[in-house]
């Protein structure tokens, strides 16, 4: 589970995205003069020390875009092109916001949820241990004890809408403008969401 602080953040996740957002090469043709939140899910950290949180925003064409992120308490080594900014986090202090594409962190637990068949975590005040309703459901198409190579360094490229994402044997296409009627033979991380009740796809792991 995810453990979720009642917390004041400067800058807002939602000022960070949209000032980073429309400077993406992914973004092909979408209109991202307005940027809205729809929802989010989240993966869990087995080490409890990165946050994992991928948002899904409505553009101003009404696309729907794909965002994750990662939320670490020092800067990632080596990854400085990957920074998007640093917040300040009322409970935790300053965080280094990394687009998670690029953290092994993020692609392991991708990875695993993908191979494995297993979804998104739930979500849990740190303060009083009361759940939060989670709307955004995400699955992964694999089976519970299959393996998951490691992963200890990631690249990313972008080829199209799309982030293509190499980790060792290990190749991941993060969907970043969904398409609700693309499909895929490869195995895939879909999801549905208030609004999306037909699952669409997220990502495949080559």
């Amino acid at each position: 589970m995810a453990i979720i602080h009642r917390a004041q953040l400067n800058p807002s996740k939602n000022d960070l995205l949209r000032a980073w957002v429309p400077t993406q090469p992914w973004l092909g043709s979408v209109d991202c003069s307005t940027l809205e939140r729809v929802d989010a899910y989240r993966f869990d950290d087995p080490d409890g020390e990165v946050g994992i949180e991928t948002h899904l925003l409505r553009t101003a064409d009404d696309r729907i875009l794909q965002v994750p992120l990662t939320y670490r308490g020092a800067p990632l080594a080596g990854e400085d092109a990957a920074l998007i900014a640093t917040m300040d986090h009322s409970v935790l202090g300053k965080r280094w916001v990394y687009d998670a594409c690029c953290d092994p962190v993020y692609v392991t637990a991708l990875a695993t949820a993908i191979l494995t068949g297993g979804t998104g975590v739930e979500l849990v005040f740190a303060d009083s241990g009361d759940h939060i309703p989670v709307t955004a459901h995400v699955t992964g198409s694999g089976k519970a004890g299959a393996s998951v190579p490691v992963v200890e360094s990631v690249t990313c490229s972008t080829v199209g809408t799309d982030t293509i994402i190499s980790a060792g044997d290990l190749e991941l296409t993060v969907v970043r403008v969904i398409d609700a009627d693309r499909v895929s033979g490869s195995a895939t991380l879909t999801g549905t969401w208030p609004g999306q009740t037909t699952p669409a796809l997220l990502v495949t792991v080559a």
